[in-house]
């Protein structure tokens, strides 16, 4: 990953050193590093659902804090209850050479009643609602003085883009505002379409980066979305600026869990970290 691949992933985990702290930041425990005090910007990073727990995520945060000189937040958006390392290592192993498939098939089944409690715990509405209330005081907090970004991984990345669109939107002062000022989002899963990207659903600046064999968020997805942006094109709907990526192989978790030792996979990491940084210093 650039900037960190001295400290890229060993085994299961990113094996650096996070240079961030965790704190309370409305009312969520949140992972901070970067610029406190003018910062170019602020990113908000929606984890994948292994959250603070794994340290992939904060060195991503680090990676953006250190490419621009922003202020970085990783909230905890699963309120202490992330899921299990243990199942990251079934689900998304770092070297998927090395799993065989019965004992990937043996360790999903043996996992499935934890995830299904854990998914229980997690719907969509109160989920979202978590992260939209966390938001919505960071803007007012600081509108006017910065702009917003968001990067969502995973599951996260559903959330991201809901970040932008419309309905999100609020008042301040008179004024109506989106929540954050543009999105990337990373392999995101859950999506729901059209709902999730119709027009005038999405207002900002959207960067989404897609897997070729991703088993989990299909890339027929990027298909069905820019069928549906460019049907709202010709009915004349103004669209913001919205790109896709696409990565081979991009297996699931390609931008937070890739294998650093596989040259394809390590470089993937790398990019999907440019395709970011890049997005955020265009529109930040």
């Amino acid at each position: 990953m650039s900037g960190t691949c001295e400290h890229c992933i060993k085994g299961a985990i990113h094996a650096g050193l996070p240079k961030g702290k965790e704190e309370l930041v409305h009312g969520i425990t949140t992972y901070i590093v970067g610029n406190r005090v003018n910062p170019k910007a602020i990113i908000v990073v929606y984890s994948d659902i292994f959250g603070l727990k794994l340290p992939n995520n904060k060195l991503i945060a680090d990676v953006y804090a250190a490419s621009g000189d922003y202020l970085v937040y990783l909230p905890d958006f699963f309120a202490g209850d992330p899921m299990k390392l243990k199942f990251a290592n079934v689900a998304i192993p770092v070297d998927a050479s090395r799993q065989s498939s019965l004992s990937k098939y043996s360790g999903l089944l043996a996992s499935m009643p934890s995830l299904l409690l854990w998914l229980g715990r997690h719907k969509e509405e109160p989920t979202w609602e978590y992260c939209r209330k966390f938001l919505d005081a960071l803007r007012r907090d600081t509108y006017g003085k910065v702009k917003i970004g968001m990067s969502g991984f995973c599951w996260g990345g559903r959330y991201a883009i809901r970040a932008g669109q419309t309905s999100s939107n609020i008042q301040i002062g008179g004024q109506v505002v989106p929540l954050v000022d543009a999105v990337v989002a990373l392999h995101p899963s859950n999506l729901e379409l059209p709902r999730d990207v119709n027009a005038p659903s999405v207002a900002v600046p959207l960067s989404i980066a897609w897997g070729e064999d991703d088993e989990m968020v299909s890339i027929k997805q990027r298909g069905q979305i820019e069928d549906i942006f460019e049907k709202l094109s010709q009915s004349g709907t103004s669209l913001p600026v919205v790109e896709h990526r696409t990565y081979k192989p991009g297996r699931h978790g390609f931008a937070v869990r890739g294998n650093p030792d596989n040259p394809v996979e390590r470089s993937i990491l790398e990019d999907t970290e440019k395709q970011a940084v890049d997005w955020f210093k265009r529109w930040l």
